[in-house]
């Protein structure tokens, strides 16, 4: 039997009766607005009939008869007085409205017994290194006042604390790095383990000041930011943290967020950028992210030392130079980066001596990534060939000048393979991953204010520019197209941020294209 369409009345009904809905729902609250004083009056004339039931209820029977009389000769009154009964209307009205108003109970002040019994708790776990023995009036004693040591504090919906301000003795050595993470590895595991701390010491006034962090959004995908040229977005931080935010598209929504923005180029104090994680981290979506932010002004040359066939996406792309796996394409790339900087320098150099702008070819931004350089190292000594970072020295010192920018990736465990120029050079810093606090302080060169989390999410991590602040870090979904386990929505935003197929790059092998340069 054939199927017969639904009537257009059926099949469209859905939407009208929502449409409906929302207009009588809003009909009902327009009329709500208008008859609110009407029915705050009924609802006060409701509750004084209700009163005096329960005071005819109460009254016991050889009270009634004097009690109606007692009415009566009030009703009596009333009624002889001149304008007694619109008095006595308007009196009835007004006390209506008051006994028909919202009971609103006020707000309760100052923290419950659970929240009181929390800060008592963390008050006496502090005892032992905020007090002293020859203190005459030590502010933290067991069984002491938490409410003298405690200033300020907030608490979540959950009941944990998420806000607060401690004001400690002057005698605590609050300049001592091994002083401070024992009081900030006790606040976390008594504040409530899974979150992010943010601790700030003021010294000149003895206090410290704790604050829950939000998580940072790990739904950003990759897209055009809005940057000028020579800025490169590595992710997105904390809003207090930058002066600065990027409209982002959230699927149909827009929201504004704070980036952390890396700016290269001849004006740049931070030409260069160090990657360091552990394995899944998230290193390399990081080096794609800035791939595909450097092919929109420059080109891009790749050198991949793992052999996983992470950058498969760029090769033959526009603008894309070489992308390079083996230990032989590997060398002869950077060779030829290291002769481009030093024609490049020549270049400038002439043009500035007779006074004319430099060519167009020099002021083109030139990207070197290089992505895990250790395996090199150790098929370079087996092979008798140089180590490839060593073909990094002219880019990396004379990378500014001749706009040519150098980024290294390596996993943590393997940081004693990067050569003395890399340290050197790339003042940018940038660790993803979980990570031990001195292994942090040792590739940023300066101990982050905040806790690590127990479980970090993908492309999670913290990032330095230079001899700035250590800032939280969360870099925008930029997965590899090609792989089966990418999300349809990531792999289109990825594809659509990919330049067009060069033929000519398709056409030419690497290696002679290479040998030419």
């Amino acid at each position: 039997m054939a199927l017969r369409p639904l009537p257009r009345i059926l099949s469209n009904g859905s939407a009208q009766l929502a449409r409906s809905r929302d207009l009588a729902r809003t009909a009902a609250d327009s009329a709500t607005d208008v008859l609110h004083p009407l029915i705050t009056v009924t609802r006060g004339l409701r509750r004084l009939a209700s009163a005096g039931r329960r005071r005819w209820a109460e009254t016991p029977k050889d009270k009634r008869g004097p009690l109606l009389f007692m009415v009566a000769s009030v009703v009596l009154v009333v009624a002889l007085v001149p304008y007694g009964p619109l008095l006595a209307v308007i009196t009835l009205m007004a006390a209506s409205a008051w006994h028909g108003r919202d009971h609103a109970a006020p707000p309760p002040e100052g923290p419950d017994e659970s929240q009181t019994q929390r800060l008592q708790s963390l008050y006496e776990a502090l005892v032992p290194y905020f007090s002293a023995a020859e203190d005459p009036a030590p502010l933290y004693a067991h069984g002491g006042e938490w409410e003298k040591a405690f200033i300020a504090h907030e608490f979540d919906d959950a009941g944990r604390i998420g806000q607060l301000v401690i004001r400690y003795p002057a005698y605590f050595p609050d300049g001592e790095p091994e002083a401070r993470a024992r009081i900030e590895y006790l606040l976390t595991a008594k504040s409530g383990r899974g979150r992010e701390y943010h601790f700030a010491w003021d010294e000149e006034g003895n206090l410290l000041t704790v604050t829950v962090l939000a998580p940072l959004p790990t739904d950003i995908a990759a897209q055009r930011f809005v940057t000028a040229p020579g800025e490169t977005v590595l992710g997105f931080t904390d809003p207090t943290e930058v002066q600065r935010t990027l409209p982002l598209a959230y699927g149909e929504e827009h929201r504004d967020v704070p980036p952390v923005v890396w700016r290269t180029g001849a004006r740049s104090t931070e030409p260069h950028l160090l990657v360091m994680g552990r394995p899944g981290s998230g290193t390399s979506t990081l080096l794609r992210s800035i791939a595909l932010q450097a092919l929109q002004y420059g080109d891009v040359l790749v050198v991949e030392g793992g052999g996983t066939g992470e950058y498969a996406c760029l090769s033959g792309r526009a603008g894309v130079l070489a992308v390079e796996c083996g230990l032989a394409g590997a060398l002869a790339s950077l060779e030829w980066a290291a002769h481009e900087t030093e024609r490049r320098l020549i270049a400038v150099n002439r043009a500035r001596q007779t006074g004319h702008p430099p060519p167009d070819d020099c002021r083109r931004p030139l990207w070197i990534l290089l992505d895990r350089p250790s395996p090199f190292l150790h098929l370079a000594s087996a092979d008798g060939h140089k180590d490839p970072q060593a073909l990094l020295q002219i880019p990396l010192r004379h990378g500014r000048a001749a706009n040519v920018t150098v980024v290294v990736a390596e996993h943590l465990d393997s940081a004693d393979a990067l050569s003395e120029a890399v340290r050197q050079h790339t003042r940018a810093r940038v660790v993803l991953g979980p990570a031990l606090p001195d292994e942090l302080a040792a590739a940023l060169g300066a101990p982050p204010h905040t806790t690590p989390l127990a479980q970090v999410p993908a492309g999670r991590g913290y990032a330095r520019l230079g001899h700035g602040p250590v800032l939280r870090l969360q870099v925008p979904a930029t997965p590899d197209p090609y792989d089966d386990a990418t999300s349809d929505v990531y792999r289109e935003a990825v594809l659509s941020l990919l330049p067009p197929r060069s033929e000519e790059l398709e056409a030419v092998p690497v290696e002679a294209a290479v040998a030419e340069g």
